[in-house]
């Protein structure tokens, strides 16, 4: 066959257009009741009492749980710890203590939703209030360096010899630019709400979790409820969109099962889209400061990239923009990456598309236009005359690394030569036209991974492991591989993912999972393959029974020796068997210690800018990928599509507001909370240099669900400047930022 890098239809796609894909929330049971949160007014303090009397008379109330009449649990384990991660570290309802505005202080349970909630609003809470810091400027003096931030020490330092300092190395420095660039808390908002249903078995729990890691999700959920992994199965074969913060586990899911266990009854938590903007995570706020040295030619002598950003005191997360990005992009014989957290009484925050990196690109390559436009040097010019040809730091070579084409194509393809540098140059009628470019990149992971591939004796075969589709496409890629490797039609293959009990797989994060469960499946495929060989020659009614194993083969779907030729399902069917399976496995060797992973982008940026309002929009954009083979060119280009759209909104629309008197969310919904929709998106131009990347995987595949925000708020932001000269250093760049910049475009 030759299935991979063809455009091939989600194979799961007539399941979600027609209703038929069930998510976690829409499992209804036999003697069901609905959770639902109460959540904190203030920031910080401490409950001083909660009057549920009216609550428990309220229609339909099954119970309520709050700090003073608690559910049992426990703590979770700790990214690192037993292969989990979780968003909530600090048991919630084991006491009065309130860490941040919306934390989960009760828990509602009645027989329906509407009842829980009408029953949630007549608790009358009384509490002791505390200050609290709720910002990053009033948090700013309480500011520290991590002991670890992406695995490295809080600062980074590369000097060249006889450097004593990176000021030192700016101080000699030809050409010397330097700003600082903010970018605001924002939130996932994905179209499926977090939702978990819970039921019991005597000790053994089955739940239905809007999750992207139902393993890590297993392992939680026996810690905090105290019972064993074994006695735990989490199934989600559907996600409604994730992009990160369903990679944890957050507290109203073992919450739910705790009240489930404790009532002897099923229940359902699906979250309102108000409490998704506290109880499951968001990116930091992210203030960066970077400088950078070069000559007069452009070649970069120094960079100095200084990070900010916010963590809650109860969950340290730190969003690592300058140190994947700086350490990693343009070459330099002086860098410097620092990262200092701020530690606020808010919420926790969790990885969002491309962690560190989407605001670390803003920053870096709004500062690499502003000193090519100092320079009166093209941004693509200035680009390739830094390119790393060797990862900056420790000096490994790429593993594969074809940036310079992705430049050169997609400045071709955007007809970037016809941009001219001039800022306010060009215009139709009211609206001022500009052009600009950013790179991306994000690093290539990988984790090891298990596969299971099952011949069926109805002539299909089934490739399984306990990996998730988010929309990414995993379905049709595991689809994908397992036909290319076993030589039959894609309509024949049979994907099952989504649940716990299933072989290994690592968290759908990172722009992994292809990556990774890939070359487990083509393992898996030889592992069955040499089983159904086995059986073949031992099965007394086999076609090829008494024949050696090495005079048997297998080539598209048929076993083949002695003369003869028969279809699996044919052989299994003499042998009154209903299936053969085998499994494999794919970990990463020792090439990790020998080259740098990473995959790399072009995003080109045509903006109109109304020169009266202010209004920015986005009309046209060419992106240029290096990520290795692309299994399947639909689902791969429709993954980067939408992480433009995600880097249109965070370039142009996206903030989470947040009262500083009291930590309140003002906009916590999705009329205030502005996202892209349809008219936001223009023409998307996505092209695949499709180069295999041997060296990663056999297969040479990496991922692609992160890259394609990065480098997009920054494209943005550099083609803003192109058509109207006001450079706005914040996000999002609103109308009135430009109006308050430019005090008047006219």
């Amino acid at each position: 066959m030759n299935s991979v890098s063809q455009s091939i239809d989600r194979v799961d796609g007539k399941l979600k257009v027609t209703g038929q894909a069930r998510y976690s929330g829409d499992h209804s049971l036999p003697n069901l009741c609905y959770g639902y949160l109460l959540q904190s007014s203030i920031a910080k303090g401490n409950i001083q009492s909660m009057d549920v009397s009216a609550a428990q008379h309220s229609p339909g109330v099954v119970a309520i749980f709050t700090p003073f009449n608690p559910l049992k649990i426990y703590s979770p384990a700790q990214a690192g710890e037993e292969g989990a991660i979780s968003g909530d570290v600090i048991p919630l309802l084991q006491d009065p203590a309130v860490d941040y505005f919306g934390q989960t202080i009760g828990f509602v349970v009645a027989e329906s939703f509407e009842e829980a909630r009408d029953a949630a609003r007549l608790v009358k809470t009384e509490y002791q209030t505390q200050p609290a810091i709720v910002e990053l400027q009033s948090g700013l003096g309480q500011a520290y360096a991590p002991k670890s931030v992406s695995g490295m020490g809080a600062t980074v330092s590369v000097l060249a010899d006889g450097v004593t300092s990176i000021d030192e190395a700016l101080r000699g420095a030809e050409v010397l630019v330097s700003a600082t660039y903010n970018s605001p808390i924002e939130h996932h908002n994905p179209m499926e709400p977090h939702a978990t249903t819970a039921i019991w078995n005597g000790d053994r729990l089955t739940i239905y979790d809007a999750t992207q890691w139902v393993q890590g999700q297993q392992r939680n959920l026996a810690a905090v409820l105290g019972i064993d992994e074994a006695n735990v199965r989490v199934l989600c074969p559907f996600v409604g969109g994730g992009f990160g913060c369903k990679g944890s586990m957050w507290m109203h899911s073992p919450l739910t099962a705790a009240a489930a266990r404790v009532l002897n009854r099923p229940v359902k938590t699906v979250l309102t889209r108000e409490q998704m903007y506290t109880a499951v995570g968001h990116r930091p706020t992210v203030r960066q400061t970077v400088t950078l040295g070069a000559t007069k030619q452009g070649e970069l002598t120094a960079v100095k990239h200084e990070a900010y950003s916010s963590s809650s005191r109860v969950k340290f997360f730190a969003e690592a923009a300058a140190h994947r990005t700086s350490l990693a992009l343009y070459k330099s014989p002086n860098i410097v990456v620092t990262h200092e957290i701020v530690p606020l009484d808010f919420a926790p925050g969790t990885f969002m598309r491309a962690p560190g990196v989407a605001p670390g690109m803003f920053a870096l390559e709004s500062a690499m236009d502003e000193l090519s436009v100092k320079l009166g040097v093209d941004p693509v010019e200035l680009r390739l005359r830094n390119y790393a040809t060797a990862e900056p730091v420790h000096k490994l070579p790429w593993s594969s690394k074809h940036l310079d084409e992705c430049y050169r194509l997609g400045a071709d393809k955007f007809g970037w030569s016809q941009r001219r540098p001039e800022p306010k140059s060009t215009r139709e009628g009211d609206w001022l036209v500009g052009h600009g470019v950013a790179t991306a990149l994000y690093p290539a992971h990988r984790s090891h991974a298990e596969a299971k591939i099952r011949f069926q004796s109805d002539g299909n075969v089934s490739v399984s492991a306990a990996t998730h589709d988010l929309g990414t496409g995993m379905y049709t890629v595991l689809a994908i591989v397992a036909s290319e490797a076993l030589g039959i039609p894609v309509q024949r293959i049979r994907p099952v993912l989504g649940d716990s009990g299933l072989t290994l797989a690592p968290v759908a994060g990172g722009s992994q999972s292809t990556a990774s469960v890939s070359p487990a499946v083509v393992a898996a495929v030889d592992s069955a393959t040499k089983k159904l060989i086995s059986v073949a020659v031992s099965g007394a009614k086999s076609p090829f029974s008494g024949m050696k194993p090495s005079d048997v083969s297998y080539a598209n779907g048929v076993l083949q020796g002695g003369g003869k030729a028969v279809p699996f399902e044919a052989v299994l069917a003499a042998l009154d068997r209903s299936a053969v399976e085998g499994s494999g496995t794919a970990s990463p060797g020792e090439e990790e210690h020998q080259y740098s992973f990473l995959s790399f982008g072009a995003q080109f940026c045509e903006v109109r800018v109304n020169e009266w309002t202010g209004e920015a929009r986005v009309t046209r954009f060419t992106s240029v990928m290096d990520v290795g083979t692309v299994v399947n060119q639909k689902t791969a280009r429709s993954q980067v599509i939408g992480g433009i759209v995600f880097g249109i909104g965070m370039g142009l629309l996206e903030a989470t507001k947040v009262d500083p008197n009291n930590g309140w969310i003002a906009n916590r919904n999705l009329a205030e909370y502005l996202v892209p929709t349809n008219a936001d998106i223009p023409h998307i131009d996505v092209e695949f240099l499709n180069i295999p990347d041997t060296k990663f995987n056999s297969l040479g595949v990496r991922g692609i669900g992160e890259i394609g925000i990065a480098g997009v708020p920054a494209a943005i932001a550099n083609a803003i400047f192109n058509a109207t000269g006001t450079r706005v250093r914040d996000l999002p760049i609103t109308p009135e930022s430009l109006l308050v910049e430019q005090k008047g475009m006219a």
